[in-house]
């Protein structure tokens, strides 16, 4: 488990850099932070230690009254995304309520895991999601082309198995890719450049963190 802490972002699409030697490389634009400590989770009250982040602010008439009390004991304003990342006793011992983390957590060269949700491909079939290659079209064969098949079920056990790879809800996923490298970092602006794709759409929640050593 990784017991650094991190950052929450947003997506803002893909670009690309020339390094010195002309080599271009692609990269994901990551809006990072700032961010908001609304409240620390402790081993002897909540059996675990955490840091809950606040990220982007929110109009207080869009807030209910149990989640205003929660930012007001924080004595932060209200934000749209709260997450919480696991933290050592040490690291959580570093921040404060209310205390604001911004990009300098991260530098030019560090290498970080993102975790976001995958973009939504609507309901899909089997040879989309899955690549099946489909029935046959030939023989007497009837509209079988993007079929899965059958399932091999008879009276016993009489039911289809758990697991199956059947049609469905195509990604919409959490995803979370480490080892992924900053580029580029301009702090006046709150942007990362990390190298490769990032799973999510354009202005997706993204959480970012240090990636596990060794």
């Amino acid at each position: 488990m990784n017991t650094a802490c991190g950052l929450l972002g947003k997506k803002l699409g893909m670009t690309q850099v020339f390094e010195a030697d002309g080599s271009k490389t692609p990269v994901t634009a990551i809006e990072v932070g700032p961010c908001t400590v609304v409240q620390k989770r402790t081993m002897e009250k909540d059996g675990y230690v955490a840091l809950q982040l606040g990220y982007l602010d929110k109009k207080e008439h869009r807030v209910n009254r149990p989640e205003m009390g929660h930012f007001k004991k924080a004595n932060v304003a209200p934000k749209q995304h709260l997450r919480e990342f696991r933290v050592t006793k040490e690291v959580a011992d570093t921040y404060e309520v209310g205390q604001e983390i911004n990009i300098d957590l991260f530098s030019s060269g560090d290498v970080i895991d993102i975790k976001g949700t995958s973009k939504g491909k609507g309901y899909a079939g089997v040879v989309k999601t899955y690549g099946f290659r489909g029935g046959r079209s030939t023989h007497g064969v009837h509209e079988a082309y993007r079929h899965g098949g059958s399932l091999g079920m008879c009276q016993t056990p009489g039911r289809v198995l758990k697991g199956h790879k059947m049609a469905g809800h195509h990604s919409h996923k959490t995803v979370t890719l480490q080892g992924m490298k900053i580029v580029r970092m301009f702090a006046g602006d709150n942007i990362l450049f990390v190298k490769g794709t990032v799973p999510g759409s354009r202005n997706s929640l993204v959480q970012i963190r240090p990636a596990i050593k060794g």
